[in-house]
Order: C-alpha cells, then structure tokens, then sequence
C-alpha cells in the first residue's frame, strides 16, 4: 500500500469534519462536467454569499453616523487643523517653508472630507478611503528606507490605524449608500 501524502490526509480530515458538523462534503466533478460548468455554479454560490450579506445590512438610521465615520471626520479634521497650525507656528520642512498654496489646498480638502464625513455623505467617505490607501502606501514606502527604530514604529503605526479606519470604512460606506427598504 502506498504512502499517502499530506495534503491528501489533510484533505480527507477535512472532508470528515465536514461531514461531521452536518455539511456534505462537494461532490467530485462529473465526467461530463466543464470548467465553464464549475465556474458557473462557482460564480452562482458567490452571487448568493453578496446577496446573503446585502440582505444583513440595515441602512442607517435618521441622524445615525457610524463611528467608522466619525472617526474619519475626526482625522480629516485633526489633520486639516494640524496643518495649518503648523504653518501658521513657521514650522519648516528640511529647513524650507513649505508653499502657501499647498498648505491651504491640503487644509481644504482635509476639512472639506470632515465636513462631509460629519454630514455621512458618500462622497466623503469615499475620499477618505482614498486618502487612508495613499497613506498606507506612502507609509509601506517609508517603511522600507526606516532608519531607525522610532521611524519603523511609526510607519507600523500609521499603516495599521489607517489599514484599521479603512476596513471599517467599507461596511460603513455599504450602509450609506443602501437605498431605504421597501416598507420601512
């Protein structure tokens, strides 16, 4: 008798728990089944989990802001202030002032964003997303040139919180813009 390899047992305790928790292990493939057959009833089963959790989602309520959001709006804010305090204190970068109009696009945009996100609207939200990837992204490359250990920390830091706002930002955004239920 030849000697079976992982994955094989791996896959056989697999189909045995699942036939102990109630589940019918999947069927083998059919001899007249088809790739597009197989990706069709693939397609299927992931049409139904999208409407399973459409299904569960409650729209929001009146005057209801998920926290999601109102953290976000809090960062734009933060952010946008932070900026031109700084710029109004004469902080310089790399011994240079930054630019004015810069300054003040940035300022804009981060209030705008938490003016938007306080008022839950999709747009906000959106573009706050936008901005956590950018961050995110710029924070990986920065992470790369770390010199040292307080640099590594923070580039950490920002990537996880700004990872974490996003992730909570997805079902928030799915809420806001779900139509009212008919009957509601």
């Amino acid at each position: 008798m030849a000697q079976r390899s992982s994955r094989k047992r791996r896959k056989e305790r697999q189909r045995a728990e699942r036939s102990r928790a109630g589940k019918a292990p999947a069927a083998p493939p059919a001899e007249g089944d088809s790739d597009s057959d197989r990706m069709a009833r693939g397609y299927a089963r992931g049409r139904a989990r999208d409407e399973a959790a459409r299904a569960a989602l409650v729209p929001l309520g009146p005057g209801e802001r998920p926290r999601a959001v109102t953290a976000a709006g809090v960062l734009a804010a933060f952010l946008g202030l932070a900026n031109l305090v700084a710029f109004l204190a004469g902080m310089e970068i790399q011994g240079e002032q930054p630019n004015a109009v810069g300054v003040g696009l940035f300022t804009f945009i981060m209030l705008t964003a938490a003016y938007g996100c306080f008022r839950v609207r999709y747009w906000a939200v959106l573009g706050m997303q936008a901005l956590l990837a950018l961050m995110i992204l710029i924070f990986a490359l920065l992470l790369i040139r770390a010199e040292s250990v307080l640099a590594l920390v923070i580039a950490v830091a920002v990537i996880g919180g700004a990872g974490t706002l996003f992730w909570f930002l997805v079902k928030s955004m799915a809420r806001i813009q779900m139509p009212q239920r008919p009957g509601a």
